[in-house]
């Protein structure tokens, strides 16, 4: 009896071969994004581009948010396996491109290819995994892809700059290809016969171009918000407002009904998502300065404490899968929301009343265990709570969402570090894990 009430893990016979190539295409956009930060500077300075270095990054944020509208209608329309290996190929493009680019703006138009490739696989791999994969595993193989981002966190600094001095910075983006065709090659057994039928297919809609165009406008949005730090900062904060009015605007045919009044359910836990990214992220991106300009830390060590961060997210991500369906889900949002609100509040405590940096890792490694209890529970419930057909456009709102946050959130925080350094980026940040921890507790009475 026990066999027929708890079902086979993500690594047994059915399951390994769609695990392995799913983890590992994850893990390699991951390692992409994360490596492309350590070698940036080599790659300027070779190709004489130093002026578009901020670009290189916001060009593939803007293509990933179009990526995740575009692939998850379509794969919402057919299935996820063409639109899954078509985003495949554009990632894979991209990667050859960027390696062998010979100027920047070829270089930014191939970060372009790999931002829209990105996107577009991690929306078709939550479309297959609805499909292949049993409501209990859901849990598990979301706790898996979570462990893939964080790895590359641990590991891809280092290896890329390995590889840079050792070979070029080219063979960073070359070698990925290789390996991204392998793992395209282990999801063939899983995406055989999950496409609809021909004539259960959906064809294409003015409405679904509405959205990838409406996508194309919040990226942009999204993009020049992040950009204002570089301006007067009178003008930017004038500038500001305008440019959240447009991306609210532009955002709401690409969120679930009832995403602005937080409505219990799907739209709240689409809100969680976006909030909690923007508390992490608005978060990280100052510590190692804080460690190295207050603390007198040198860069490698500054790093540990987002090393930190990592290991928890990897860790609370794991015990995520084990737990499955005996942690109640209502518990867990609640709980990560707490530890990730709590983590904020270290970093704030710790440049008001100058503690020593340690108080500042432990804090870390509070809010990545929230994030890693939160992330794997919310997009289990997004699919729960999807109807057939729907897990496309749902599991995208969550990731627009959680990508909008972040970097809005990176954007407040900016123009409010110049303001007060430290202090202004880290009240902010602890004022929105509030308002998750809030959330929280809304979408906890729909986990029940």
């Amino acid at each position: 009896m026990e066999s027929e009430i708890r079902p086979a893990g993500i690594l047994a016979r059915p399951y390994a071969l769609t695990t392995v190539g799913a983890w590992s295409l994850v893990f390699l956009a991951a390692f992409e994004s994360l490596a492309v930060t350590t070698i940036m500077p080599v790659v300027t300075s070779d190709l004489n581009g130093r002026g578009l270095y901020a670009l290189a990054f916001s060009s593939t944020l803007a293509a990933g948010v179009v990526g995740m509208v575009a692939i998850g209608s379509w794969a919402d329309r057919r299935g996820p396996a063409v639109p899954l290996f078509a985003a495949i190929a554009v990632f894979a493009t991209g990667l050859a491109v960027a390696g062998t680019a010979v100027s920047m703006p070829v270089f930014v138009a191939a970060r372009f290819l790999q931002g829209l490739g990105a996107g577009g696989i991690t929306v078709a791999l939550y479309v297959l995994v609805a499909l292949v994969y049993p409501a209990a595993l859901h849990i598990r193989i979301f706790g898996a892809f979570a462990s893939a981002w964080v790895l590359p966190s641990m590991i891809g600094p280092f290896v890329a700059g390995y590889v840079a001095e050792a070979l070029s910075w080219h063979w960073v983006f070359l070698g990925v290809v290789a390996l991204v065709a392998v793992a395209g090659g282990l999801m063939l057994p899983a995406v055989r016969g999950r496409d609809r039928a021909r004539a259960d297919r959906v064809p294409a809609s003015a409405a679904d171009a509405r959205r990838v165009v409406e996508a194309a406008v919040v990226a942009g949005s999204v993009v020049a918000l992040s950009s204002l730090g570089g301006l007067d900062r009178a003008v930017a904060w004038l500038l500001a407002p305008p440019a959240v009015v447009v991306i609210g605007i532009a955002l709401r045919h690409l969120v679930p009904p009832g995403t602005y009044r937080i409505r219990a359910g799907l739209p709240a836990a689409v809100v969680l998502c976006g909030a909690a990214g923007g508390v992490f992220f608005g978060t990280e991106v100052y510590l190692p300065l804080l460690l190295h300009d207050r603390y007198g830390l040198p860069t490698w060590l500054s790093g540990v404490t987002l090393t930190a961060g990592a290991v928890a997210w990897a860790l609370a991500s794991a015990v995520q899968g084990r737990l499955s369906d005996r942690l109640d889900p209502g518990t867990a949002l609640r709980a990560g929301a707490v530890l990730l609100a709590g983590g904020a509040a270290l970093e704030l405590a710790t440049v008001v009343l100058h503690l020593h940096p340690a108080v500042a890792a432990a804090g870390w490694f509070l809010a990545g265990a929230g994030m890693g209890t939160l992330y794997p529970r919310i997009s289990t419930l997004v699919l729960a709570l999807s109807a057939p057909g729907e897990e496309g456009f749902n599991t995208a709102a969550k990731s627009i969402t959680d990508a909008v946050g972040g970097s809005a959130s990176l954007a407040v925080a900016g123009l409010l570090f110049a303001l007060a350094p430290f202090t202004g980026p880290f009240v902010f940040t602890t004022l929105l894990g509030v308002v998750t921890v809030l959330i929280a507790v809304r979408v906890a009475v729909t986990a029940r």
